[in-house]
């Protein structure tokens, strides 16, 4: 009986071991014949492959889009298409890139211009508001250009502008392609209004340079426009920091707007100034009007569905808006109420001016008038939230300080 047994247990070791070997050997002929790098639970991110193989997928992590609205991914096994649904306002046009895996067979029915090999090594931008994808990506050290130096708020970038590690070359009519050539970037990430005397892109695509548009300026929430990190992954192949990254971000978030749930009293507000003989108010379908309802105040025209923005004389403002409680986001000039007098005395007039309750979302303007709530603030509407929190419901966020608004 005690020899049986042993003889089993021979057995069991024995099938334990063929089985272990067999995984190895799988695990080594996919290192090995696939591609330098492989970590079967994490994209590609610094080899191209050697050898391709067909039935292997390259991009075993994916990202999901929840928030934004203006593009989707479709991954394939070594390639992404990604869709650009709305460029600009009222574009009849979208865009597809096509970011293939660098050593892997381009696939058929796509052109040359849309076809990206990922991961890239280098990029220019064009816009600010992609910098702080990059520093939150960990991969400012692959920038090799931007518009203009003189704009940017994102420390990291400082510091490679301060060490003489940025090229720039200016943007929209301005651009300086020649430099641009020169610089032989993977890809520059630019953004496009549809207006052909301003768009620079079609002469990027022109010189041959490898060019995606990023529109998160187009979408109409808070957290639609931060989850465009994601589209800025997909580039580097970092899906998985970009899904940790944004997940904390949207966390952080909601918890934050649920603290406002309860409130029984909203005060009411209104945003913009009056320039040229016209207010343009943002709409109810607008991310000012999600952020205002978030921080649990009664935006004045919140039930307005049109877009982007209405077009209101100073005194249909004045109407609806005289006794508001709160006036935000006001010029980004106007440091003090006298700064908001100065330009129209007709200001006096609202309660919001005669009570104070003034707030300005020009807290970070560096020095050449570089405002980082275009730019950081945008990847970080958590804060931007809780300023606006803090304003409304200073009783809710006892302990934070307003960091991109101030009050005049």
């Amino acid at each position: 009986m005690i020899k049986f047994l042993n003889f089993q247990v021979i057995i069991f070791l024995i099938a334990i071991l063929v089985v272990a070997c067999h995984s190895r050997i799988q695990t080594s002929n996919i290192s090995k014949s696939s591609y330098s790098t492989f970590n079967s639970n994490s994209n590609l991110l610094q080899e191209c492959v050697q050898t391709y193989n067909s039935k292997i997928d390259y991009f075993p992590d994916k990202i999901s889009v929840n928030y934004a609205k203006g593009f989707v991914v479709e991954y394939h096994k070594n390639y992404k298409v990604v869709t650009l649904k709305n460029p600009w306002r009222n574009a009849d046009t979208t865009f597809q890139y096509v970011l293939l895996q660098c050593g892997t067979p381009v696939p058929k029915g796509f052109k040359k211009t849309q076809v990206i090999q990922v991961p890239i090594k280098k990029i220019v931008s064009l816009s600010t508001t992609h910098l702080p994808h990059l520093d939150k990506l960990g991969v400012i050290d692959q920038l090799i250009g931007i518009s203009d130096a003189k704009r940017v708020n994102t420390d990291s970038v400082i510091k490679k502008i301060k060490a003489g590690q940025l090229v720039e070359l200016g943007n929209d009519t301005n651009l300086n392609i020649e430099k641009l050539l020169e610089l032989n970037p993977d890809l520059v990430m630019t953004y496009g209004v549809g207006n052909s005397n301003i768009d620079s892109y079609p002469k990027l695509l022109e010189a041959g340079l490898k060019v995606a548009l990023n529109s998160e300026y187009m979408e109409t929430s808070p957290l639609g426009r931060a989850e465009w990190l994601k589209f800025t992954a997909l580039f580097f192949n970092l899906e998985t920091k970009a899904e940790k990254v944004f997940g904390q971000i949207a966390k952080k978030y909601e918890a934050i707007a649920a603290k406002v749930k309860s409130v029984t009293t909203r005060p009411s507000v209104f945003v913009g100034l009056n320039f040229k003989g016209t207010w343009y108010m943002p709409t109810g379908n607008s991310y000012v009007a999600k952020y205002l309802a978030d921080a649990g105040a009664n935006y004045l025209w919140k039930d307005t569905k049109s877009s982007p923005n209405l077009p209101l004389s100073f005194e249909q403002v004045f109407e609806r808006a005289a006794n508001a409680d709160y006036w935000l986001n006001l010029s980004l000039s106007w440091k003090t109420l006298q700064d908001v007098l100065a330009e129209d005395n007709r200001y006096a007039d609202f309660k919001a001016v005669k009570n104070g309750n003034l707030y300005n979302n020009n807290a970070r303007v560096n020095p050449n008038g570089g405002n980082d709530y275009w730019e950081g603030g945008i990847s970080n509407p958590d804060l931007v939230l809780s300023d606006l929190i803090k304003i409304f419901h200073p009783e809710l966020l006892p302990n934070h300080h307003l960091f991109y608004y101030r009050k005049l």
